[in-house]
């Protein structure tokens, strides 16, 4: 399916590999899109300010990076980087279950990689809305709590 899931500087393995990445491939293909390769990189808060900085001159702790290495127009070929230690810390902030703010990333992380921006306010809306369509595809239930639409 070439999507891939890796770590750097921490131990953390991905439940689910299987469904995740069908859901994933299905977001892909639900934005007429086809996948080349997409890697998920798990890591510290540390490793990911590092590459916040060198890549983006941000010296600011993040969530999510995404690289997109595409040349061609509607291909997904990127890498996701995804600082574990943010998405606990903003499932706790956000009374989310730790799996389902790591999903948000995950697909959000993807969103970019399809032509999704969220620098300006309607910008951030309409990413924040194709997150929640795209979680409630993977978990039904989840993406219906009130705690989880508090953030749009």
């Amino acid at each position: 399916m070439n999507i891939y899931y890796f770590s750097e500087e921490i131990s953390f393995r991905l439940r689910q590999k299987r469904k995740i990445s069908a859901w994933l491939q299905m977001v892909i293909q639900q934005e007429g899109y086809t996948l080349i390769q997409l890697n998920f990189i798990f890591c510290p808060d540390s490793y990911l300010h590092a590459k916040n900085i060198t890549y983006l001159g941000h010296d600011t702790l993040t969530d999510v990076i995404t690289f997109n290495y595409a040349t061609d127009a509607k291909t997904v070929f990127g890498d996701v980087y995804i600082s574990i230690e943010r998405v606990r810390e903003n499932a706790k902030i956000y009374k989310r279950q730790m799996a389902a703010e790591l999903y948000m990333v995950m697909v959000h992380g993807l969103l970019h990689l399809l032509s999704y921006n969220d620098q300006k306010p309607e910008e951030k809306l309409i990413i924040r809305e194709k997150e929640f369509f795209y979680l409630a595809q993977l978990w039904p239930n989840l993406a219906l709590q009130p705690s989880m639409k508090a953030t749009i």
